[in-house]
């Protein structure tokens, strides 16, 4: 857990630095996914409207929490960097965001029902995901749903900048076949898995999607 919390404290530095910049850059970029709305469309049916979903690692944007927001859910954004929350916070202010580190989150285990990790995994070693995926069931009730999206790839390590910021934070690429392990071994059924190339203006590798039920 001890390298965890480094990896972890650098996340949070890293977006500290970078959470203004990283709003202005990709403040609108749902709004030019129709593939990634569609598929946020169709994960918020599993949810009655009383449903709590909790959008771990939302970024200073927040606009994963907003899109299911807008479909009539109960939506909590939470991300390990201050500065992330404080814009997302003045952005949506009917929303209620946290600042919570997702390995280790203040929640009553079996207390929410959904979870959607945007991006959220790619910062943590392939030997360490798995704690998080821990993490994602213990606070989920019996049958709740999680949707994970990672960068398709072999590569991790550290890199050294960020949005042109000086800095030091982790990268993780994943394969299907590994993301549906980490789903299977840490007690989730695979609903969905698919993938889909980059779009114009995307660092140009595929993505991954995959939804989980909790067994």
């Amino acid at each position: 857990m001890e390298e965890l919390r480094e990896i972890n404290r650098l996340i949070e530095i890293s977006y500290d630095r970078a959470a203004r910049k990283y709003f202005e850059l990709f403040k609108d970029e749902l709004a030019q996914k129709p593939y990634d709305r569609n598929l946020l469309d169709q994960f918020s049916e599993y949810f009655s409207p009383d449903a709590i979903i909790h959008d771990v690692g939302c970024g200073p944007i927040g606009h994963v929490a907003r899109h299911l927001h807008a479909r009539g859910l109960h939506v909590i954004g939470s991300d390990i960097s201050k500065k992330c929350i404080e814009i997302a916070s003045a952005c949506h202010p009917e929303i209620e965001f946290l600042v919570m580190d997702m390995a280790d989150m203040k929640l009553e285990s079996q207390s929410i029902d959904g979870i959607v990790s945007y991006y959220s995994v790619l910062h943590t070693p392939r030997t360490l995901i798995p704690r998080l995926f821990q993490e994602f069931r213990r606070v989920l009730k019996k049958n709740g749903k999680l949707l994970v999206s990672v960068k398709e790839g072999d590569q991790e390590g550290y890199l050294d900048e960020l949005l042109g910021f000086r800095t030091r934070i982790y990268f993780t690429h994943l394969q299907e076949e590994e993301l549906a392990r980490y789903l299977t071994t840490n007690g989730f059924r695979v609903l969905s898995l698919e993938s889909r190339k980059p779009l114009p203006g995307e660092i140009a590798v595929p993505r991954i999607f995959a939804i989980g039920e909790k067994q």
